[in-house]
């Protein structure tokens, strides 16, 4: 392998394991949040706000600093949100209380805020054309889900089954902190050639930027599109280990491992979907995937009706519905990646750190909103319900896709106007 290839292939290895550090994070909320109620001592309705504390930092920061990233470097950003990340990790173990979880979420959103416009950005640096970028998208994407999965099993290995609420489990803030140490290690040593990120502007244009971009009406869409998508993904996945717990009766670490089925069916989608999309439209791959989301709804949530516990549960005496319903993720992965990819490759690489901090913006908006109103449903009306629910956005996701699909046409063909005049 050439020197090129081989600090390429560095740089694509660090951005993997970047993102794998925050998706163990990230997703790590419904976990939190079911340790929290149990060990201690909050009840739902407060619990339902530790998204906020990741969420919101993410869309603060995004907004604030991704149009001057490209001035710090996407490599140093990366660096930096892994440190910072390393850092709270380390601490979590050695405070025992509700505020250190929030102080961490709070810290884990403001790095990856960093992280996620350095990583979307450095991916239109390493690739090119529109093919390349939608495959690489969709990998980095993959292996954050598989991220996912593996902290969904990391969590639950430090769990004590036979006392959930034995802090021992905040040991595993260990092993995150050593990873994200190495990880940022190895981004020191790679090399990126981000000089085609650099437009020349100042600091308060580059700002301004963002809020031209909004004015598009397919950065309007989309952004729509992708508000709806997180809520959905959110919603689901942050209160999938609580639904395992108190509809499905399943026991805690058993709740929480069985959560990871959603994440399997995500990291599949989205590994697969780089195959779909090179023979299958997008638009018409992801008007299917929503309609079999939907569908997925209606005749998983009646298995889950009427379920009392079971002393003898376990993997082979399981309700159906623990099996089925996570099987949604596997039709909404290949949503997310598809319509980031569609959107910034229609814009020049210049532009890149300013769509994604649009994006991180408002995916953090959507995944806040999405937790906080399943998490309010869940305690006044049930999980059931709350879930049944999400078939609201869903519909208004499938008008999006449409629109997203008009308006690139509409984009596509003034660009082409313009190359001929």
């Amino acid at each position: 392998m050439s020197p090129t290839g081989s600090h390429r292939g560095r740089m694509i290895l660090a951005m993997v394991l970047t993102y794998m550090v925050f998706a163990v994070l990230l997703n790590s909320v419904g976990t939190v949040i079911l340790q929290a109620i149990q060990g201690f001592g909050v009840d739902k309705a407060e619990a339902s706000f530790l998204e906020a504390f990741k969420d919101l930092p993410i869309a603060i920061v995004s907004f604030l600093t991704a149009s001057l990233l490209p001035r710090l470097g996407y490599r140093r950003a990366m660096i930096l949100g892994l440190s910072l990340v390393a850092a709270a990790c380390a601490l979590m173990p050695l405070v025992h209380a509700f505020w250190a979880s929030k102080l961490l979420f709070a810290t884990v959103g403001a790095s990856f805020a960093l992280a996620k416009v350095a990583v979307y950005s450095s991916i239109g640096l390493l690739t090119d054309g529109k093919q390349q970028h939608a495959s690489l998208t969709s990998t980095i994407e993959g292996w954050f889900m598989v991220g996912v999965l593996a902290g969904y099993w990391l969590f639950a290995s430090f769990i004590n089954p036979e006392s959930p609420a034995d802090p021992r489990w905040l040991r595993v803030y260990y092993v995150i902190a050593a990873v994200a140490a190495a990880t940022a290690l190895l981004l020191a040593g790679s090399r990126l050639d981000e000089s085609a990120a650099r437009d020349g502007h100042a600091p308060g244009q580059a700002f301004f930027d963002m809020f031209r971009l909004i004015a598009q009406p397919l950065i309007g869409v989309f952004l729509v599109s992708a508000f709806l998508y997180v809520l959905i993904e959110q919603s689901i996945g942050t209160w999938l280990p609580t639904f395992n717990r108190e509809i499905l009766h399943l026991p805690t670490t058993m709740s929480v491992q069985a959560a990871s089925i959603f994440a399997v069916s995500l990291a599949l989608g989205r590994l697969g979907a780089g195959l779909l999309l090179r023979r299958v439209p997008w638009h018409w791959l992801l008007i299917a995937c929503v309609l079999a989301m939907g569908a997925l709804v209606l005749l998983a949530l009646p298995l889950a009706a009427g379920l009392r516990p079971d002393p003898n549960a376990s993997w082979t005496h399981a309700p159906v519905a623990a099996y089925v319903f996570p099987l949604i993720g596997l039709f909404m992965a290949p949503i997310y990646p598809a319509i980031n990819s569609v959107v910034l490759s229609a814009l020049p690489k210049s532009r890149h750190a300013a769509m994604t901090g649009l994006i991180v913006v408002f995916s953090a908006l959507g995944g806040t909103t999405g937790s906080f109103i399943t998490g309010q449903l869940f305690a006044r009306t049930g999980g059931e319900t709350a879930f049944y629910l999400s078939l609201a956005p869903m519909a208004l996701l499938l008008i999006a896709i449409v629109g997203l699909k008009r308006q690139s046409l509409r984009a596509d063909a003034a660009l082409a106007a313009h190359g001929v005049s």
